[in-house]
């Protein structure tokens, strides 16, 4: 079982098709892309003498490129290590000699430090996309897809590392093929003249449902900018039609805002799948309301890719359903290729609306963490992954997830999610993002802090902003979770994912006072 079979396969049926544009100029039919996978894949065996189950590591931003490596790495028998390019040196350089890596590859910028990768990693082979040197393996002499077996490691994918040194998440063959098989059911239907277009990094989630568009022969976009702009998005959609992307929430908000702004067509869009992060009952509703009933949500992590539990458009567009506040809230029901269940500390399943962890098993999920026996036995244990997000199950199945377990507050021995506060502020018209964290008290251990980011144009006083924000509290939620304090921010921080970054959120204590 070797993932470029997927490649092989579709570029003999159809050999002439489109396979890769950047932006919306053809880059190459698939038949094109095969060959040029085949050719890296023989300049990485011959030419720089790579032997099966070494690690590659892709180090850039979207580009055309990045297909092809990632195919000529599989054909080749390698390990896919595709690195986050926004990373800090020194978190790349960790990576690289923590995961051993041959090679480098590198566009753009991070090429004219190829002398600090090399001296960080010895050995290190580090080659641009954009010089000779490329050129040369891209023109080797083509050879034959290297047979692997199904547990044998394909992907290995970094963790964002937000509370430690990164984690590399060991993704076999197996896994990554039931990741894509279980799209069909449970996500969406892409068919051939479908167009999936790379507006999210192709280091994590967008880049992994390449597999799922090369199978059925659709046509991969990289928008020329290599990263998310709402405009170019939609322009993309008018060329193309039918298009899907992955896209984090804080990217679906970007794109609602500029269509109920701008009166954008959105038509060309087929359907936005999201994840990486929480989308608020608000935002979802906001979302259906403009862009139509386009939406698919996916809830996974590293160590189960993409594959936990899945909310289908059906589900979304349910407006008639008794529940469906309750269910759109949610983030649907377990994948095909999964169990989930709900837990308590000793792995117990819990009854149906109790919160506990989280956890899953099946064939999506990861053989364990590179070189880290302690960490693996602690995140799989009886064969199932605890993933560290506290949730509970309705009676239908619908997981709800509450937030992660290091994230949840403990106030005077109470339990306060913080995500049932933020989707309560995020009802005041005037809030375009909320993060709650806790902040350490003498008194109660903890007491709930909100970081606020008002709406573009917002002139309000802030001590009436806060009076609205206690009343809408009051209304909603027990007195006791109510935020002691509300810390107005331009900006809350993320990682390149979207994701917010509370670890950083909760340094500002040692530099109080608003910003």
């Amino acid at each position: 079982m070797n993932l470029a079979h997927l490649l092989a396969r579709t570029a003999r049926v159809f050999s002439q098709r489109s396979a890769l544009a950047l932006g919306e100029t053809d880059w190459c039919s698939y038949g094109e892309l095969f060959l040029r996978a085949a050719t890296i894949a023989g300049g990485l065996r011959a030419g720089l003498h790579l032997q099966a189950g070494d690690r590659v590591a892709l180090y850039m931003a979207n580009c055309p490129q990045y297909l092809e490596l990632l195919y000529g790495i599989w054909h080749a028998g390698l390990v896919a290590v595709p690195i986050n390019h926004k990373l800090h040196p020194k978190e790349l350089a960790f990576i690289l000699e923590n995961a051993a890596v041959s090679v480098l590859f590198v566009a753009g910028e991070a090429g004219e430090d190829a002398a600090l990768w090399t001296a960080a990693v010895p050995g290190l082979r580090v080659v641009p996309v954009d010089a000779s040197g490329y050129r040369q393996l891209a023109d080797a002499d083509p050879i034959g897809i290297v047979p692997r077996a199904p547990d044998d490691l394909a992907w290995l994918f970094y963790t964002s590392g937000t509370t430690g040194r990164p984690k590399g998440v060991m993704l076999s063959q197996r896994n990554l093929l039931a990741m894509t098989l279980a799209y069909f059911p449970d996500v969406d239907q892409a068919t051939a003249s479908d167009s999936i277009v790379y507006a999210a990094p192709m280091s994590h989630g967008a880049g992994m449902y390449n597999f799922v568009h090369v199978l059925v022969g659709a046509r991969h976009v990289v928008p020329e900018s290599g990263a998310f702009d709402a405009q170019e998005i939609l322009a993309l959609s008018r060329r193309f039609g039918s298009v899907s992307l992955f896209a984090a929430p804080t990217m679906v908000r970007r794109l609602v805002d500029h269509v109920a702004e701008q009166g954008a067509d959105c038509s060309g869009i087929k359907t936005i799948v999201y994840g990486g992060g929480p989308m608020y009952l608000e935002d979802i509703r906001r979302a259906l309301a403009v862009l139509g009933n386009r939406l698919v949500q996916i809830y996974g992590q590293g160590e189960s890719p993409m594959t936990i539990t899945a909310l289908s458009r059906q589900h979304l567009g349910d407006f008639g359903h008794p529940r469906y506040l309750e269910r759109i809230a949610s983030v649907g029901v377990a994948h095909s290729v999964v169990e989930v269940i709900v837990a308590d500390a000793d792995g117990q399943a819990l009854p149906v609306d109790v919160a506990g962890e989280v956890l899953v098993r099946g064939e999506t999920v990861m053989q364990g963490y590179w070189r880290n026996p302690q960490a693996t036995a602690e995140a799989i244990r009886d064969g199932w992954l605890y993933t560290g997000d506290v949730g509970s199950l309705d009676a239908d199945g619908f997981l709800t997830l509450k937030d992660r377990s290091r994230d949840v507050i403990i106030s005077g021995g109470a339990n306060i999610y913080p995500r049932e506060v933020e989707e309560v502020l995020l009802r005041h018209p005037l809030l375009a993002e909320v993060s709650v964290v806790g902040r350490p008290s003498r008194e109660w251990g903890e007491e709930v802090v909100a970081f606020v980011v008002c709406r573009p144009g917002v002139s309000s006083a802030r001590e009436e902003l806060r009076g609205e924000l206690d009343r809408l509290c009051r209304a909603a939620i027990a007195r006791f979770k109510r935020p002691k304090d509300y810390i107005f921010v331009a900006s809350l921080p993320k990682n390149n994912y979207g994701k917010v970054l509370k670890t950083e959120l909760r340094r500002q204590w040692q530099q109080p006072g608003e910003t």
